[in-house]
């Protein structure tokens, strides 16, 4: 799937490490694909905060240089795509406050769907904001509690959001993290063995980032619990009744990457069983299989083993393409496709082809795929998608495009065969999403496949709008 969903960002915390603010790097290098507008690092040496942010991506914002300015043994950090507030350096994260909790530094990942109403209440009572991200809404709430404890201050203030959320939160002397009751979006712990018997304690957003840095995965922050790190240890704490869980199935469909483990299962294991059942319930005679890279890869994969079809990557992806390029003064057609997609003709050419990728969103990014497939010769394009049409706006953290947009919303799936170009599509369906996530226990948000929300929206007018004013 080429740029068509994204998702707000990723997170990471680190505590009791010498080198804390180059571990955050290490684990927003590996979350990389969660966002790719902006990043940030908030460091404590235990009597200040120091926090650095800029747009663009991980690696080309923290130089050794910079690095070297995020003293301290706790940092967190975040990498930003923005489903909530404009694309301005004023909203990238982390956030940093001094207040009378002390000087307070947090990151977010997800969307608090009552922000817009909680703002319009505290500016009515004086506050003050700089950007227009949700996550500053959720600083403005520590910071006015009368709570005397950072700890106290956070958990009257997760209270009273609704929504998605995982946050990191960092103070002078200790780290914080939290969940939303439901758990729409993961969140991560391990711990990193020091010498002298010392123990640090890392979060984030996927696996892979513990990975990059040799920690070991314990388990998940518990939907609904908040976890404090300090000198004393770790302290865990269920801070709001338990709710039927919500964990969002497109960390498995298309979001997280393949070698992370996400709400404790392997992501790579939840796409190769969805290309399994894909191939039993849309089986077509063909050829070749061929994947949407890279997002289509493991259903591609599990697909071509169940139908006993070849396996080809006959679409290479450059992975360097920027947000911004020379385009041709004479239009080509489908230039930005073709930019970021190559086929390999003699894999192509007189064949059959059964194309696997993870969803349909608006359409137009598929049928340029298919036209590129026809133009390097096959004989048939075939279309497969890895879960359910795509029916409904996502408002947990999702930035999917309005439901005017949304082609599955608005078409039947012969319709949407027409529209794309292909010689047949298929979807998998819900029970088999259900089968390939193993989710015996009702334990998914299904939302923009069913239409059916977990939460009670909060100014789903302006939910709306603000989708709307994204396109």
């Amino acid at each position: 799937m080429l740029d068509k969903f994204r998702e707000e960002c990723g997170v990471v915390a680190i505590y009791g490490h010498p080198e804390a603010a180059n571990l955050a790097y290490l684990g927003l290098y590996a979350l990389q694909h969660r966002g790719q507008e902006s990043a940030g690092i908030a460091s404590s040496d235990g009597r200040n905060i120091h926090c650095h942010k800029s747009m663009g991506h991980v690696a080309d914002i923290f130089t050794p240089e910079v690095l070297g300015r995020l003293p301290g043994e706790l940092a967190i950090g975040h990498t930003r795509y923005s489903t909530a507030g404009d694309t301005v350096l004023l909203n990238a994260q982390p956030f940093s406050v001094a207040c009378n909790k002390g000087r307070i530094a947090v990151a977010h990942n997800g969307n608090i769907t009552n922000a817009l109403e909680l703002r319009r209440e505290l500016e009515r009572e004086g506050s003050i904001f700089q950007a227009s991200s949700d996550t500053e809404v959720i600083l403005h709430l520590v910071a006015r509690s009368r709570e005397r404890t950072l700890s106290g201050a956070l958990r009257e203030a997760l209270l009273q959001l609704e929504g998605a959320f995982s946050l990191v939160f960092l103070a002078q002397d200790h780290v914080l993290v939290a969940r939303d009751p439901h758990g729409f979006r993961p969140l991560a712990f391990g711990r990193l063995e020091l010498s002298g018997g010392r123990i640090c304690y890392v979060f984030a957003s996927e696996t892979c980032a513990f990975d990059l840095i040799s920690a070991a995965y314990l388990g998940d922050v518990e939907p609904g619990e908040m976890v404090s790190v300090g000198s004393e240890g770790m302290t865990r704490e269920r801070y709001a009744p338990v709710r039927d869980r919500a964990q969002c199935v497109f960390e498995h469909v298309y979001f997280a990457r393949p070698d992370s483990i996400v709400f404790g299962r392997p992501v790579q294991e939840s796409r190769e069983m969805l290309g399994r059942l894909l191939a039993r319930e849309c089986p077509v005679d063909a050829d070749v299989v061929v994947p949407v890279p890279h997002s289509g890869v493991a259903a591609a994969i599990g697909y071509a083993a169940e139908a006993g079809i070849p396996f080809r990557q006959a679409l290479i992806r450059n992975h360097y393409v920027g947000r911004t390029f020379i385009e041709p003064s004479q239009a080509i057609r489908d230039f930005g496709v073709k930019l970021k997609l190559n086929p390999v003709r003699h894999l192509l050419e007189g064949r059959r082809v059964i194309l696997v990728d993870d969803s349909i969103v608006r359409g137009t990014t598929s049928r340029k795929i298919v036209r590129m497939v026809r133009g390097a010769g096959a004989r048939e394009v075939h279309m497969r998608i890895s879960c359910p049409p795509t029916v409904s706006p996502c408002f947990y953290g999702v930035d999917t495009p309005s439901l005017a947009e949304l082609i599955a919303a608005n078409n039947t799936v012969e319709e949407i065969r027409r529209f794309v170009e292909a010689d047949s599509l298929g979807y998998l369906s819900l029970s088999a999403l259900r089968e390939s996530v193993a989710d015996e226990n009702h334990d998914y948000c299904y939302a923009c496949y069913t239409g059916g929300y977990p939460t009670d929206l909060v100014n789903i007018e302006e939910l709306m709008g603000a989708k709307d004013r994204r396109r």
